[in-house]
């Protein structure tokens, strides 16, 4: 068994150190809102963050995010509340399929808590998930949105 802190909490798994996290979140903890989508950290459905960094959990092995703090989409709202990019994404129509989005979320919570304020560059920069239905522009302005609120 290996512990894992997440959402706030210690959840056991019981797989391999090797063992990529996102299956151990999937599979293992029954969080499913961190999704599957290439398996090589290039689209960003995995995101999740680690110690506050938002990262692809597909490429990140159980071993090494032992001991560290992990939040998935499931633990991004706090007490009933949805965080501001949450709220930013339904306000501003952002998901069409919807599969990307937990993902994309995650990017941007991480890249507003460390620059508030984003400049297009910026945005441009951190947030390299990709998204099949074509949402970026619908992603921009909650991402400003977000910023303001």
């Amino acid at each position: 068994m290996t512990a894992l802190f997440v959402n706030g909490a210690k959840i056991d798994v019981d797989v391999e150190p090797d063992t990529p996290l996102l299956w151990a979140l999937r599979e293992n903890a029954g969080l499913t809102g961190t999704k599957y989508g290439c398996g090589i950290a290039q689209c960003g459905a995995c995101t999740v963050h680690i110690d506050g960094q938002a990262v692809r959990s597909c490429s990140v092995t159980v071993g090494d995010a032992v001991g560290k703090k992990i939040t998935t989409i499931e633990g991004l709202a706090q007490n009933g509340v949805l965080h501001r990019v949450q709220q930013a994404w339904i306000d501003h129509d952002v998901p069409q399929c919807g599969y990307c989005q937990s993902g994309m979320i995650m990017a941007v919570a991480a890249l507003l808590a460390e620059k508030p304020n984003p400049s297009d560059q910026d945005i441009d920069n951190a947030i390299t998930n990709i998204c099949r239905c074509g949402t970026f522009q619908q992603v921009r302005e909650a991402i400003h949105a977000a910023a303001k609120a």
